[in-house]
């Protein structure tokens, strides 16, 4: 049996459906309010802040992902994420459980220098601080023997569903309700960002390969280095209309984040948007050459088509 911790977003529910369709329908769905994604998954409702209740959702399980996701808030963050990793660890070593942990970037240098899976990390920031930690806890088990696991990255999502990014927010689903794009800072720096069915597909791919265990991964991108006006311009012609956009200043979020809680929480990730933003894939693309990642051409006409 193969165990989804955190299974109600767009990357755990995309994962479920890459597992059912090429592992095995023998399938575990946790979270506090799980939903099936297929007939034949299991539910079991835990929260994994519970180290009782996180043992008993790993139990019988040959390999467990831990996928879960928290609103971007920097003071839950500290709270809950390091006592999640923590019963997930533990319930993981205790049952004899592989672990695929699902980790972003927010740890990486702000910098244009190209992101591979030995960067050493720079958290800035208090939710930069709290993905350095729990991704540190893991390592240093890793590292030691204790717990065969392996953690698979992504940069920034783009994608269809549920996802929940600024640039989905912010771009995409702007353009299409027929309003003007906002785009963070610069539209002119290049960016990487992931298609969330790749994402969970090469998660699922590495967690079901042995040999890929006691490593970290960078999840598989288009390796094109787009920035936001190229992919307007794409938006453009898919849509067959000229779309303009906004470029919204720093200075801009900062007055925001007086009055909206949210965008305050959001100022921390802007300092990602000065620079270029090259995550490197190539790793993934060596040792899984039959991976086709999702052109950056191929998720915009998918997500302005639906």
């Amino acid at each position: 049996m193969q165990t989804v911790l955190g299974a109600n977003g767009q990357i755990a529910e995309e994962l479920t459906r890459y597992l059912h369709d090429n592992v095995t329908d023998d399938l575990r769905l946790v979270s506090r309010n799980p939903s099936k994604v297929h007939e034949t998954d299991q539910l079991f409702i835990a929260n994994l802040l519970d180290a009782e209740a996180t043992a008993a959702a790993v139990a019988g399980s040959d390999i467990a992902y831990l996928t879960v996701g928290l609103p971007i808030d920097s003071t839950l963050w500290e709270q809950q994420f390091p006592t999640m990793m923590a019963n997930t660890i533990a319930a993981c070593q205790k049952h004899d459980t592989k672990l695929v942990f699902f980790d972003n970037t927010y740890m990486y240098p702000r910098t244009p220098t190209p992101q591979v899976e030995d960067t050493p990390f720079e958290p800035s920031g208090r939710k930069a601080t709290v993905r350095a930690q729990i991704a540190t806890m893991l390592l240093k088990e890793m590292n030691a023997g204790t717990i065969e696991a392996v953690i698979c990255r992504a940069p920034e999502f783009y994608g269809p569903g549920k996802t929940k990014s600024l640039t989905n927010a912010a771009v995409f689903d702007r353009i299409k309700h027929g309003k003007r794009p906002m785009i963070p800072l610069n539209a002119h720096t290049r960016r990487t960002l992931i298609w969330t069915p790749d994402a969970s597909h090469g998660m699922g791919l590495i967690g079901n390969t042995p040999d890929a265990y006691g490593q970290t991964w960078h999840l598989p991108i288009d390796p094109q280095r787009m920035t936001y006006a190229d992919m307007i311009q794409i938006a453009s012609s898919v849509t067959g209309k000229k779309i303009s956009y906004t470029t919204v200043p720093e200075a801009l979020f900062k007055l925001g984040g007086l009055f909206n809680s949210a965008v305050k929480e959001a100022s921390e990730l802007l300092p990602r948007y000065r620079a270029d933003n090259i995550f490197d894939s190539s790793k993934f693309a060596a040792r899984f050459p039959e991976f086709k990642a999702t052109t950056y051409r191929q998720g915009i006409t998918e997500l302005l088509e639906q």
